[in-house]
Parts: C-alpha cells; structure tokens; sequence
C-alpha cells in the first residue's frame, strides 16, 4: 500500500502531520525529522537543497509514493529541484497570505516566519500578488524553532519569544497573523496569551497546515494513490535526538484519541 513521507528540519512538521491525519487517518506515513541540521532558516540554498534530496532518497527508499515538504523554509528552497529530480508528487507549503488578506478587517497583517521564508522568492510572489489593498507587517519568530525543538511551549521563556516577535505585529495594527513556519502553531496558544495579556483581542492566527492536508488529498487522489491501508501507522525518524520529536507526536496521538472518544 501506499506510503505518504513527510520531511521537515525538525518535529515543526508535525503540525502538518496532525491535519493531515485528520482526513487521512487509516493511511501510512513515514516522518523525517532533519533535526541534527536544525533550523533550516539560517541555512544556505543549496545546503537545504542538498539535505532535501538526501532524505527524499531515503523516504523513496523506504517506499514513500508522495513526499509532503512540511517546512516554509524548505519548500521555498528546495521544492522545485525535488520536482525535477523525482518521479513523485511533492506538495509544499505556502503562507496564507491570500487568506490574511481577504479576512483582515484592520486591513493590517502580519506575517510571522523564519528569515529564509521571508526573503524566498516564492514569499514575495504571493505577498506581491495577494497583498495589494492591504499593509503586510513582517517578523522573524526569533527563537520560536529552537523552543519548540527543546519542548518548550509554554511558561516564562516561551512567553517572553513571543512576546518580542508577536507585539511588534500587533502594534502596527495587524488583526490576522499568519504563522509561516510549520513549528509555530505549537507556540500558539502562548501567543494567544500574550496578545490577549497586552490588551489585543480578537487576534485571527492563520495556520496554513489544514489548506496543505486538503491539497494533499486533491493530489494523492488524482493520482490513484491509495489511502486505506489494511496497517496504518507512522514511522517517525530523526536525524539528531528524538526525544521532542516523540514527545509532540504523543501529544498529537493523545488529541486524536480524545476526538475519536468525543
């Protein structure tokens, strides 16, 4: 049966999984976390291409039929040379900007991401195409990767991270946050607190990662790939410590069991 393989340069990708496995939950999945090169987004081009194609080879080898680059900064790098590269459906992820944009009732957004999404050419296409009538406020999430990677998620140290990078948005008068980097949806129900301890209500919090998982779906299908395995499960593989990355996938596990008992 088919294998979906997901890659990302650490367990941010899981929050890709999570919506993933929501519409696919009886399918077979392999997860490459490039942890022990993490983050991504200080990296080169071409090193982040380099390790993408790496661990493509090894998720071919252990017999992914579509690979799902679930990392910002590795998509904006490397996807289009996977593409060329591999006889295999790749699917990428992308800011929500367009979304932001058409919701936004300040008629400010902000885009929180990490520097190599920011200055990718993929970036600044969608800003340039969805962002006219409305002002996109931009912000690194300084430290937000490496708390999420040491499982940090809430308390004293992951409010201040969120609180330098998130306030500075919402000063300029952005109503919608879009988070561009899959491992920030685990910090959001801290930025929730933060914006809502400063005085900011109402705050929209774009996670593209539902958008990802439909298109998935779209293309697995098109493709006659099939999805109904008779052994469903995740593999999960890490390049460094896998202590977090199991960590978040039991989290993960733990929610699907309390909806499916709900």
């Amino acid at each position: 049966m088919a294998v979906i393989g997901i890659l990302d340069s650490g367990a941010g990708g899981l929050s890709v999984f999570r919506e993933i496995r929501k519409l696919l939950p009886r399918a077979r999945y392999v997860y490459y976390s490039d942890n022990a090169f993490c983050p991504y987004g200080d990296k080169e081009a071409d090193f982040i291409i380099g390790r993408c194609t790496q661990i493509t080879e090894w998720l071919r080898e252990n017999g992914a039929d579509a690979v799902v680059v679930a990392c910002n900064t590795a998509t904006a790098a490397a996807i289009a040379r996977l593409r060329e590269q591999f006889p295999l459906p790749f699917i990428g992820m992308e800011p929500a900007v367009k979304s932001a944009a058409l919701g936004t009732r300040s008629g400010v957004i902000g885009v929180l991401a990490t520097a190599g999404t920011l200055k990718a050419s993929k970036y600044l296409i969608t800003k340039g195409r969805y962002g006219g009538g409305v002002r996109i406020v931009e912000h690194t999430g300084s430290g937000f990767v490496e708390l999420v990677e040491n499982g940090i998620l809430e308390g004293p140290e992951a409010e201040k991270a969120c609180a330098e990078s998130l306030l500075p948005l919402l000063e300029a008068g952005a109503d919608t946050i879009v988070l561009g980097c899959t491992h920030y949806p685990f910090l959001l129900e801290t930025m929730r607190k933060v914006a809502a301890q400063n005085g900011y209500s109402g705050i929209r919090f774009i996670d593209p990662a539902p958008a990802v998982a439909r298109r998935l779906v779209q293309v697995l299908s098109d493709a006659g790939i099939p999805t109904d395995d008779a052994h469903p499960g995740t593999a999960l593989f890490s390049s460094g410590p896998d202590k977090t990355l199991k960590t978040l996938y039991s989290l993960i596990d733990k929610e699907d069991t309390v909806r499916e008992d709900a």
